[in-house]
C-alpha cells in the first residue's frame, strides 16, 4: 500500500471512530463498526490520557467492555456508583483491621494454636457408639473376608465388592 493510501486509511479509520466514554483517570473509549470478512463487527479501543501507555490504570467496568465481556459501555452513573461502593469497602477493611488489633491487645478472641497432640482420639470417639467399637469392626471385617486359600465356585454373575472381592475369580458363563 502505498503512503497516502495507507495515510487515508488510518484517517479514515479515525474519522469513523465513536467516543463511548472517558474514564477517572481520563482515558477515553471509542468503537467503531466495520466489515470483516463479509460481516459487520464492532471493534473497540482506549486512548490513554498523556504519554504513558499504563495498562492498569483502566478500570475493570472497561477492560470488561473492551474484551466484550459486557454489550454496553458503563455509564457514568453506574461509574460513581461502583466507585463509592469500593471506598466503602475499603473503609471495612480499615475498621476490621482496626479491631483485631484491638482484640489482640486486649487478649479477647485470641484463638488457642492446634498442636498435633490436640488432634481428636479416634479410640475415644468410637467408644460413643458401643454397637460398633474398632474391634468388633475389624472381626467383622475379618470374617467377611475369604480366605486365600479357600476354592471359590463360579458362578454366573460376578459377586463380592470391597474387602470381599478378589481379582480374577469370576468367569462368565460358557
Amino acid at each position: 500500500m502505498s503512503k497516502p493510501k495507507l495515510l487515508s486509511r488510518i484517517l479514515s479509520l479515525f474519522s469513523s471512530r465513536t467516543q463511548v466514554g472517558v474514564d477517572k483517570a481520563g482515558n477515553r473509549y471509542f468503537t467503531r463498526t466495520e466489515e470483516i470478512d463479509g460481516a459487520m463487527k464492532e471493534k473497540r479501543w482506549v486512548v490513554y490520557k498523556g504519554q504513558e501507555q499504563d495498562p492498569t490504570t483502566i478500570p475493570v467496568e472497561w477492560i470488561c467492555w473492551l474484551n466484550g465481556q459486557r454489550k454496553k459501555a458503563p455509564t457514568p452513573e453506574e461509574l460513581i456508583e461502583l466507585e463509592a461502593r469500593r471506598e466503602r469497602v475499603k473503609q471495612n477493611i480499615e475498621l476490621l483491621k482496626k479491631k483485631e488489633e484491638e482484640e489482640i491487645k486486649s487478649g479477647v478472641g485470641q484463638s488457642k494454636a492446634i498442636k498435633k497432640s490436640d488432634t481428636p482420639d479416634l479410640k475415644s470417639f468410637m467408644k460413643q457408639f458401643p454397637e460398633l467399637s474398632i474391634d468388633q469392626n475389624r472381626d467383622k471385617e475379618k470374617a467377611a473376608r475369604p480366605s486365600v486359600n479357600k476354592t471359590r465356585e463360579r458362578s454366573s454373575e460376578p459377586t463380592g465388592s470391597g474387602a470381599s472381592y478378589q481379582p480374577g475369580t469370576w468367569q462368565p458363563p460358557s
